[in-house]
């Protein structure tokens, strides 16, 4: 055999021989470990689950607008305690959900934040309540 051919053989043969080997070894111990094949045998079981996420969203907004008069509303309990609201003529309402912030009200029904804290005095921008009635016009 030609001396060059023999380096040739030797420069690529031996590692791809390694290759060849560590694969091999690595799929025997591979097979070895899933099939149980060790001298003790684990006799425990273990249960499993399988969790299925179920993600339903339902969107509810609800708007109140009030009639051009002003309304005006009476409670009289058994004791004669009335008590009386009264809203402001064509203003409108919100009621605030779960996620929303003051500048996206104010952008959906064209305001500003300063005037929606203006109509809604003891309004916590930081701390909204989901059900909340606020007036944004």
């Amino acid at each position: 055999m030609d001396p060059e051919r023999r380096r040739q053989l030797t420069r690529y043969g031996a590692p791809a021989l390694f290759l060849v080997a560590a694969t091999v070894a690595v799929l025997l111990v591979k097979s070895g470990l899933d099939s149980g094949s060790s001298a003790r045998t684990d006799t425990s079981t273990v249960p499993t689950t399988t969790a299925r996420a179920t993600t339903a969203t339902t969107t509810t907004k609800l708007v109140l607008t009030t009639p051009a008069a002003p309304t005006t509303s009476a409670t009289t309990t058994s004791t004669t305690t009335t008590t009386t609201a009264t809203t402001t003529p064509g203003a409108q309402y919100y009621v605030i959900q779960t996620g929303d912030t003051l500048g996206a009200i104010a952008a959906k029904y064209l305001t500003s934040v300063d005037q929606l804290l203006t109509w809604n005095p003891g309004l916590d921008p930081s701390a909204l309540r989901p059900g909340a009635r606020i007036r944004v016009g």
